[in-house]
């Protein structure tokens, strides 16, 4: 067997004639996913390569917040790695547009996912897809089931149960109704706004509709979750103004919170420092019987570097990511990085699993600002952060928050005018 790295230049074309060759060569894949480098080492790439005798894989990550610099630097200079991970949306269009990733529309795999799976790496017209859906994460929340049992609460299905729970938590005072500050203000949009407003705004028919200038942030859809949210103060303890991210992890994971406003990343760590059983909820929905919408937010890709030497093989491999094989691996090795194909999967962590049964109670949809709708200025992703935060203090009233972020959008955004 003769192996080939492809990502090196010396490498001649002239060893690559017959299809024999093809499947004899090294894959490098970049990614930001330093953690779970054990993960891709002794359980992902085994898995792979013992099924496609010939090809040896290498995962090569870079640090997260250096991953996007390094990447474009090595795109440029030639050097970069066949596989390329890929953040969701315009960072991965970018390198598309610039030559970088490869057209992978045509590979069998990609007929494994719906359009909401491959939204986050497509272009704007859904005409082409450049990289493989990879992992969603989900929004709910995360609650202490031993809290809910000594205050006598049960799951709520609806939002006068849920503040009817919140409330007889903070009457009994042994817990703090919900683990969230304001600090760091991009909780209070993903954790809050974008985690309850797809019951509102109805998931993907408001999103697209706020695309295509159909809906407006001061329609009742939107400015609604803002109604939700200036309820929320109430029941997140003293100081939660100056509480950080990490702040609320502690709090709820050491049981001195009963509700956590959650992203299902927080399965993997939740699990190893809590000693209570959690259960979660999606968000509750305004009237018993309502459909019910959930955040399946789309997070990870795959996709191919252009100049890679080796298509085929790559496709191989990406094809495999596609694969119910791989959703499987993936997902009980990193619980709460949920698969985005439509195969079925066992989960065996059981928050895990009670997270993507909602994909079977409830539509799905994504985070409403991420496509599109933040390429201006005012980015409407960081004024959805500030707002979010200043209706939960009371500094801004629900109306107000939908009318500066319309007015925001429609100063550069089109279809907002």
């Amino acid at each position: 067997m003769i192996k080939l790295t492809l990502t090196g230049a010396f490498l001649a074309s002239s060893l690559l004639t017959g299809t024999a060759f093809a499947q004899d060569a090294t894959l490098s894949i970049e990614s930001w996913r330093n953690d779970d480098l054990a993960i891709w080492q002794n359980e992902i790439i085994p898995a792979f390569e013992a099924a496609h005798p010939g090809i040896t894989v290498k995962f090569t990550p870079s640090a997260p917040a250096e991953y996007n610099a390094v990447l474009n630097s090595k795109l440029d200079a030639g050097s970069a790695g066949d596989i390329i991970t890929c953040r969701p949306f315009d960072a991965s269009l970018a390198l598309f547009e610039a030559g970088h990733l490869a057209d992978i529309s045509d590979i069998e795999g990609m007929a494994n996912f719906s359009p909401v799976a491959k939204s986050g790496w497509s272009t704007d017209d859904a005409s082409v897809q450049f990289c493989v859906p990879m992992a969603s994460v989900i929004h709910g929340f995360i609650y202490n089931k031993e809290a809910f049992a000594e205050v006598g609460v049960e799951v709520p299905k609806t939002e006068a149960e849920f503040f009817a729970v919140l409330e007889k938590i903070k009457e009994d005072g042994t817990y703090i109704p919900m683990a969230m500050g304001t600090n760091d203000q991009w909780e209070a949009a993903t954790m809050g706004y974008n985690n309850i407003g797809p019951n509102y705004w109805k998931g993907e028919e408001g999103r697209l509709a706020l695309i295509s200038g159909e809906q407006k942030l001061t329609d009742e859809a939107w400015v609604a979750p803002y109604r939700q949210l200036a309820k929320w103060g109430a029941y997140l303890g003293d100081g939660y103004e100056a509480q950080t991210y990490p702040d609320s992890q502690n709090i709820f994971t050491l049981g001195r919170a009963a509700i956590y406003p959650a992203g299902s990343w927080e399965i993997s760590g939740f699990n190893g420092l809590a000693d209570f059983e959690m259960g979660a909820f999606y968000p509750p929905v305004a009237n018993a019987g309502d459909t019910c919408y959930i955040s399946d937010h789309t997070d990870i890709g795959i996709g191919m570097n252009a100049k890679t030497e080796n298509p085929e093989t790559a496709k191989t491999f990406l094809n495999w990511v596609g694969s119910a094989e791989f959703a499987t691996l993936y997902a009980n090795a990193l619980p709460g990085f949920f698969p985005l194909s439509s195969a079925p999967v066992e989960l065996e962590d059981p928050l895990a699993q009670e997270f993507i049964s909602w994909r079977s109670a409830c539509e799905s949809s994504i985070r409403s600002t991420y496509q599109i709708l933040s390429r201006g200025t005012p980015n409407l992703e960081n004024d959805t952060w500030n707002a979010s935060v200043a209706v939960i203090k009371g500094e801004e009233s629900p109306e107000d928050a939908g009318a500066r972020l319309q007015e925001g959008l429609a100063s550069w955004y089109a279809p907002q005018q």
